[in-house]
Protein backbone atom coordinates (compact mmCIF):
# COMPACT_ATOMS: atom_id res chain seq x y z
CA UNK A 1 0.00 0.00 0.00
CA UNK A 2 1.09 3.52 -0.76
CA UNK A 3 1.74 5.60 2.38
CA UNK A 4 -0.58 8.54 3.04
CA UNK A 5 1.87 10.66 5.08
CA UNK A 6 1.36 14.15 3.62
CA UNK A 7 4.45 13.89 1.41
CA UNK A 8 3.68 13.81 -2.30
CA UNK A 9 4.48 10.71 -4.34
CA UNK A 10 7.23 12.42 -6.30
CA UNK A 11 8.89 13.83 -3.17
CA UNK A 12 8.66 10.46 -1.41
CA UNK A 13 10.34 8.72 -4.32
CA UNK A 14 13.06 11.37 -4.60
CA UNK A 15 13.82 11.18 -0.89
CA UNK A 16 13.86 7.37 -0.99
CA UNK A 17 16.28 7.46 -3.93
CA UNK A 18 18.55 9.87 -2.04
CA UNK A 19 18.34 7.64 1.04
CA UNK A 20 19.41 4.64 -1.07
CA UNK A 21 22.63 6.53 -1.83
CA UNK A 22 23.24 7.20 1.86
CA UNK A 23 22.49 3.56 2.66
CA UNK A 24 24.86 2.29 -0.04
CA UNK A 25 27.70 4.61 1.04
CA UNK A 26 27.14 3.60 4.66
CA UNK A 27 27.23 -0.07 3.67
CA UNK A 28 30.52 0.31 1.78
CA UNK A 29 32.01 2.29 4.67
CA UNK A 30 30.76 -0.35 7.13
CA UNK A 31 32.39 -3.17 5.14
CA UNK A 32 35.66 -1.27 4.79
CA UNK A 33 35.75 -0.37 8.49
CA UNK A 34 34.97 -3.93 9.59
CA UNK A 35 37.66 -5.29 7.27
CA UNK A 36 40.18 -2.83 8.65
CA UNK A 37 39.19 -3.89 12.18
CA UNK A 38 40.02 -7.48 11.28
CA UNK A 39 43.29 -6.72 9.49
CA UNK A 40 44.95 -3.79 11.24
CA UNK A 41 48.50 -4.47 12.47
CA UNK A 42 51.29 -2.46 14.02
CA UNK A 43 52.18 -0.71 17.25
CA UNK A 44 48.75 0.95 17.50
CA UNK A 45 46.89 -2.34 16.92
CA UNK A 46 44.91 -2.41 20.17
CA UNK A 47 43.81 1.20 19.95
CA UNK A 48 42.87 1.05 16.26
CA UNK A 49 41.21 -2.37 16.56
CA UNK A 50 38.89 -0.94 19.24
CA UNK A 51 38.46 2.39 17.38
CA UNK A 52 37.41 0.61 14.19
CA UNK A 53 35.06 -1.68 16.11
CA UNK A 54 33.27 1.29 17.63
CA UNK A 55 32.85 2.73 14.14
CA UNK A 56 31.64 -0.40 12.37
CA UNK A 57 29.06 -1.07 15.10
CA UNK A 58 27.68 2.47 14.75
CA UNK A 59 27.56 2.12 10.97
CA UNK A 60 25.79 -1.24 11.25
CA UNK A 61 23.10 0.31 13.43
CA UNK A 62 22.68 3.17 10.96
CA UNK A 63 22.08 0.75 8.09
CA UNK A 64 18.90 -0.51 9.70
CA UNK A 65 17.61 3.00 10.42
CA UNK A 66 18.24 4.10 6.84
CA UNK A 67 16.61 1.03 5.28
CA UNK A 68 13.60 1.31 7.57
CA UNK A 69 13.15 4.96 6.60
CA UNK A 70 13.12 3.98 2.94
CA UNK A 71 10.44 1.40 3.73
CA UNK A 72 8.42 3.95 5.74
CA UNK A 73 8.38 6.08 2.60
CA UNK A 74 6.79 3.17 0.75
CA UNK A 75 9.80 2.16 -1.32
CA UNK A 76 11.99 -0.95 -1.27
CA UNK A 77 15.40 -0.78 0.34
CA UNK A 78 18.32 -2.28 -1.60
CA UNK A 79 18.63 -5.92 -0.62
CA UNK A 80 21.66 -7.16 -2.52
CA UNK A 81 25.33 -6.33 -2.92
CA UNK A 82 24.69 -5.60 -6.59
CA UNK A 83 22.12 -2.94 -5.68
CA UNK A 84 24.51 -1.40 -3.14
CA UNK A 85 27.37 -1.40 -5.66
CA UNK A 86 25.20 0.29 -8.27
CA UNK A 87 24.33 3.10 -5.88
CA UNK A 88 27.38 3.89 -3.73
CA UNK A 89 29.78 6.73 -4.46
CA UNK A 90 32.75 5.68 -2.31
CA UNK A 91 35.98 4.06 -3.38
CA UNK A 92 36.32 0.54 -2.07
CA UNK A 93 39.55 -0.66 -0.50
CA UNK A 94 41.75 -3.30 -2.07
CA UNK A 95 44.85 -5.06 -0.84
CA UNK A 96 46.26 -4.69 2.65
CA UNK A 97 46.87 -1.02 3.48
CA UNK A 98 48.98 -0.13 6.50
CA UNK A 99 47.31 1.37 9.57
CA UNK A 100 47.95 4.96 8.49
CA UNK A 101 46.49 4.29 5.04
CA UNK A 102 43.46 2.67 6.70
CA UNK A 103 42.88 5.87 8.67
CA UNK A 104 43.20 7.96 5.49
CA UNK A 105 40.78 5.74 3.59
CA UNK A 106 38.24 5.85 6.41
CA UNK A 107 38.54 9.63 6.56
CA UNK A 108 37.89 9.83 2.82
CA UNK A 109 34.92 7.47 3.27
CA UNK A 110 33.35 9.55 6.02
CA UNK A 111 33.91 12.79 4.13
CA UNK A 112 32.41 11.23 0.98
CA UNK A 113 29.43 9.99 2.97
CA UNK A 114 28.98 13.47 4.44
CA UNK A 115 28.53 14.82 0.90
CA UNK A 116 25.94 12.14 0.12
CA UNK A 117 24.11 12.84 3.38
CA UNK A 118 24.07 16.59 2.71
CA UNK A 119 22.55 15.98 -0.72
CA UNK A 120 19.88 13.73 0.82
CA UNK A 121 19.21 16.35 3.50
CA UNK A 122 18.62 18.95 0.82
CA UNK A 123 16.24 16.62 -1.05
CA UNK A 124 14.33 15.85 2.16
CA UNK A 125 14.04 19.56 3.02
CA UNK A 126 12.66 20.35 -0.45
CA UNK A 127 10.21 17.45 -0.13
CA UNK A 128 8.95 18.51 3.30
CA UNK A 129 10.16 15.27 4.91
CA UNK A 130 11.14 16.37 8.42
CA UNK A 131 11.72 12.80 9.62
CA UNK A 132 14.39 12.20 6.98
CA UNK A 133 15.83 15.67 7.66
CA UNK A 134 16.20 14.70 11.32
CA UNK A 135 17.81 11.38 10.40
CA UNK A 136 20.25 13.12 8.05
CA UNK A 137 21.23 15.64 10.75
CA UNK A 138 21.91 12.68 13.05
CA UNK A 139 24.05 11.02 10.35
CA UNK A 140 25.94 14.26 9.67
CA UNK A 141 26.70 14.63 13.37
CA UNK A 142 28.14 11.12 13.51
CA UNK A 143 30.18 11.31 10.29
CA UNK A 144 31.58 14.79 11.00
CA UNK A 145 32.65 13.77 14.51
CA UNK A 146 34.22 10.56 13.24
CA UNK A 147 36.02 12.45 10.46
CA UNK A 148 37.43 14.84 13.06
CA UNK A 149 38.66 11.90 15.16
CA UNK A 150 40.29 10.28 12.12
CA UNK A 151 41.99 13.58 11.22
CA UNK A 152 43.24 13.84 14.82
CA UNK A 153 44.77 10.35 14.53
CA UNK A 154 46.42 11.26 11.23
CA UNK A 155 47.80 14.57 12.53
CA UNK A 156 49.56 12.68 15.29
CA UNK A 157 50.91 9.91 13.05
CA UNK A 158 54.48 9.50 12.01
Amino acid sequence: MKPDIAIGDNARKQVATALRGVLADTFVLYAKTHGFHWNVVGPDFSQLHAFFEEQYRALWDALDELAERIRALGELAPASLAEMQATHSLKESTGQPNANEMLKQLLQGHEGTIKTVRSCLETAEKGGDEVTVDLMVERLTYHEKTAWMLRAHLEGSK
